[in-house]
């Protein structure tokens, strides 16, 4: 039998704050290292890959320790974040799909967990 790869996970939060995202980032984060994967958050929504990578932070579960009862998001978000119609200068919708997917894949990353609307 082939080993299984080690999977490079990442995970957002979008749409905006809303009650629980804390608790559904600690589990995801928890059941992923289970599994040996590698856990990365997204910061800011989709925005984060957007940039160079500096939107991007490792997760693991010192990380995510204590974070179930506090409020908002550990990683950000953003409720303006929808890849397929960002704004350009001019404030037209452009769809930043490519981009976001060809940053996701220039990180290594081999699945993500999005979380929220």
């Amino acid at each position: 039998m082939v080993p299984s790869k080690k999977l490079k996970v990442a995970i957002n939060t979008g749409g905006g704050d809303a009650p629980g995202l804390n608790a559904v980032i600690r589990s995801a984060v928890l059941c992923s290292l289970r599994r040996g994967w590698e856990v990365w958050g997204i910061r800011s929504g989709y925005d984060g890959l957007m940039g160079d990578g500096d939107g991007l932070v490792p997760l693991d579960a010192d990380v995510v320790r204590g974070i179930t009862h506090t409020g908002g998001t550990i990683l950000g978000t953003s409720n303006r974040g929808n890849p397929f119609e960002l704004p350009d200068d001019e404030g037209r919708p452009v769809d930043r799909g490519p981009q976001v997917a060809e940053s996701f894949h220039r990180h290594g990353l081999d699945a993500l967990v999005a979380i929220g609307g």
